[in-house]
C-alpha cells in the first residue's frame, strides 16, 4: 500500500471524531524524508484544544500505524 494511503486510512479512523465537533483534518503533503503536514480545517482550525489532538490523537495514531515517519506537522486553514 502506498504510504499516502496508509496515512489516509489512518486518518480515516479519526476523522468522525474529528466531525463530530464540526472540524477534520486533510494530508497536505509527504516528503521524501517521510515528513508529514496535515491541515487541520473546520472547527479544528481554530480550537484551542488542537495542538493536544494533533500530539494525542492524529499524531500517536499515525506513529503507532506507520513507526517510520519524521516529523508530523499539522497547519491551521
Amino acid at each position: 500500500m502506498h504510504l499516502a494511503q496508509q496515512i489516509e486510512t489512518v486518518l480515516d479512523t479519526i476523522r468522525p471524531y474529528l466531525q463530530a465537533d464540526g472540524g477534520d483534518v486533510e494530508l497536505v503533503e509527504i516528503q521524501e524524508n517521510l515528513d508529514v503536514t496535515l491541515r487541520l480545517t473546520g472547527a479544528c482550525s481554530s480550537c484551542s484544544m488542537s495542538e493536544m489532538t494533533m500530539t494525542a490523537g492524529i499524531e500517536e495514531s499515525l506513529r503507532k500505524s506507520i513507526p517510520n515517519l519524521g516529523k508530523i506537522v499539522a497547519v491551521k486553514e
